[in-house]
């Protein structure tokens, strides 16, 4: 890790045990690794993941994030990417060619994560909710929010 990078991660992190499995993985990228250990804390403390854990992604020189939402759902892959990074679609390309489902996460300067739920070819969204069949066109009711 170069010395500029680390003099900016709080001592704590640096020494958690989980932050130190990330960093054995050596794929030689601190601020991928610390993105990935930012992500990791938010779906297992916050959003109480199980099963999860980091795997090197050689391909990618990245540290790529395996766990269930829930028990018993099936693994999901996460990308954890910092905002200064740019991606091209080979290497998400690479990412969905694992074969799970796929969470890219976009991690700011500033800590805050954005996650975008990534399939291989196209999805159909969720209908919206409060849609009424009314014939052959959908009406929307719109809620106020209170």
């Amino acid at each position: 890790m170069d010395e500029a990078h680390q003099a900016d991660i709080p001592n704590w992190i640096q020494q958690h045990s989980v932050y130190q499995d990330l960093m054995r993985l050596d794929v030689g990228d601190s601020a991928q690794v610390y993105a990935a250990f930012l992500v990791y804390m938010d779906l297992t403390e916050v959003r109480g993941w199980s099963g999860v854990f980091g795997v090197s992604c050689p391909e990618l020189q990245a540290v790529l994030l395996e766990g269930r939402e829930k028990e018993g759902d099936t693994v999901q892959m996460i990308y954890p990417l910092p905002s200064h990074r740019s991606i091209k679609h080979k290497v998400l390309r690479c990412v969905l060619d694992r074969g799970s489902p796929m969470l890219l996460c976009v991690v700011a300067s500033d800590s805050s994560l954005v996650y975008q739920r990534l399939c291989d070819g196209f999805l159909t969204p969720d209908p919206p909710l409060d849609i009424q069949d009314q014939g052959r066109r959908q009406h929307r009711k719109r809620r106020l929010q209170t």
